[in-house]
């Protein structure tokens, strides 16, 4: 087990009517005056905005409201958001919604304490030295960002998407009523499913050995992902379901699945082009592009995609290691089909021509490497979406 640090001062209210404690909590940690950051339309038409309003207004709070963010968030509303939040002596942010929504809203916070451009942020690493308070009401299970130090902002005007990590980017707390994900759509709860396991997945595959006990919080993840992500799909308003999603997806992405190991995220660094270039799904690019990077990696570290095979998917050890590791890798692919999620290049809308100008914005025409088992050079890359066609 590698030496770590280990960070989650985000406070959770979690259960049914979690979110009407959000006026009282506010108000106790002694700010006044909320930025409400939200979608393109669906908090308002299920009338959850409408009760968050009137839950500020019971408790005396003041608020102001900023709608639009589209998924894979854009620098640009981020950008309006800091100057609206300036103007408007905003002492608080409250991100209504899923990843995309709260990403924009750590990427307004980050600018306003910092007095940076967000953008200039990322693209330099330049870590932030100081916090703005975002709270979180989720509504869709997946991304994680409700508890992680991780953000990620799209730049429409050269395609780019690019994350930005620090400890002062985790929110100060965050609602989380599985209540809120039942109207969600069979094809984003797919994405859910698919975005909480890569978090995990990710942090799981990695080159570094003796770490049996966050193995098996990881694969214990895992199964009960797995497992409660058939049901949800299935059943939307099975409440035991749709919790088992909405915390594992808190907890796959706080860092607790990852301690003590080297934390790498290659396939993410692969998939941010595809979102960002052609404005795909991010966990329908990472149903197609991990499988893919599985079959193309797994002989740097065979026995841990056997320990995959089996933990995970339930795969009996075979004589040949080989073997057992592309069964596990097969069973997760089809387990991705079977709830409705891509698995091909052609799912996704991208054909062959396509590869070189992806590869090349992922490796800046060829002068950078990913880092994985072994550093991925553009060449790698193009080999990876071919076997993802």
């Amino acid at each position: 087990m590698l030496d770590f640090k280990y960070y989650a001062p985000t406070k959770v209210y979690f259960g049914r009517d979690s979110d009407n404690m959000i006026g009282r909590a506010v108000k106790d940690y002694g700010y006044s005056k909320i930025l409400i950051h939200y979608g393109t339309g669906s908090a308002e038409k299920s009338g959850l905005l409408d009760k968050i309003r009137n839950i500020l207004k019971d408790e005396g709070l003041d608020y102001v409201e900023l709608g639009g963010v589209q998924a894979n968030p854009r620098i640009d509303l981020i950008r309006k958001g800091i100057e609206y939040a300036k103007e408007e002596a905003v002492d608080f942010i409250l991100a209504i919604g899923g990843g995309s929504v709260i990403d924009s809203a750590k990427s307004i916070g980050m600018g306003l304490a910092n007095g940076m451009d967000p953008w200039d942020m990322i693209i330099g690493q330049i870590k932030p030295t100081k916090s703005f308070p975002v709270g979180v009401v989720l509504t869709i299970a997946s991304a994680g960002s409700e508890m992680s130090n991780s953000h990620v902002v799209t730049n429409p005007e050269n395609n780019l998407k690019r994350a930005l990590n620090d400890d002062l980017l985790r929110p100060v707390v965050a609602f989380l009523n599985p209540e809120l994900t039942y109207t969600v759509s069979k094809f984003q709860t797919g994405c859910g499913i698919v975005d909480t396991l890569m978090h995990t997945f990710e942090r799981y595959f990695a080159p570094d050995e003796g770490n049996e006990l966050t193995d098996r919080i990881a694969e214990g993840l895992m199964v009960a992902v797995k497992n409660a992500g058939k049901t949800a799909i299935n059943e939307p308003d099975n409440y035991e379901a749709r919790a088992t999603l909405m915390w594992a997806s808190s907890l796959s992405h706080n860092g607790l699945t990852g301690c003590g190991r080297n934390i790498l995220f290659p396939v993410h660094k692969l998939e941010h082009d595809f979102s960002g270039l052609f404005d795909v799904a991010h966990a329908a690019g990472l149903s197609v592009l991990f499988p893919a990077w599985a079959r193309y990696m797994y002989h740097h570290d065979v026995q841990r995609f056997c320990q995959f095979a089996n933990r995970v998917w339930d795969i009996d050890t075979d004589d040949e290691p080989d073997k057992t590791a592309l069964k596990g890798i097969e069973a997760m692919t089809n387990y991705f089909k079977d709830i409705g999620m891509p698995t091909t290049m052609k799912e996704l809308g991208i054909s062959p021509s396509d590869y070189e100008k992806i590869a090349d914005l992922t490796t800046d025409n060829g002068t950078k490497e990913i880092m994985s088992y072994v550093p991925l050079n553009k060449e790698d890359i193009l080999n990876i979406y071919r076997l993802a066609e």
